[in-house]
């Protein structure tokens, strides 16, 4: 069964392009995500603050294309972003402490 994953683009005042995805995302929702990316040219901003949870196959598509996105997130997703070393690769707005 897929999970719910929903996924919505808008284009930010600066004209980066913005994906703000909400649910969660798990190896069922992947491949959404993934194409969601890959047709987005240029820059994209990933809002993941309406993410309840976050696995690796979810990390596996962000690690990706970490050359070109940046994410927002909040603090509750800031463990697995950290342990897994996104932080370290591209820019994650938002994970300050709860």
């Amino acid at each position: 069964m897929t999970t719910l994953l929903t996924l919505t683009p808008s284009r930010r005042p600066d004209g980066v392009t913005q994906l703000t995805a909400v649910g969660e995302i798990d190896m069922s929702n992947t491949d959404t995500l993934a194409t969601a990316i890959e047709t987005t040219e240029g820059p994209l901003v990933i809002d993941l603050t309406g993410i309840e949870y976050l696995d690796s196959a979810g990390l596996s598509v962000l690690f990706r294309h970490v050359d070109r996105i940046e994410l927002i997130a909040t603090p509750l997703l800031a463990p697995v972003l950290e342990v897994s070393g996104l932080t370290g690769l591209t820019t994650v707005h938002g994970l300050g402490t709860p």
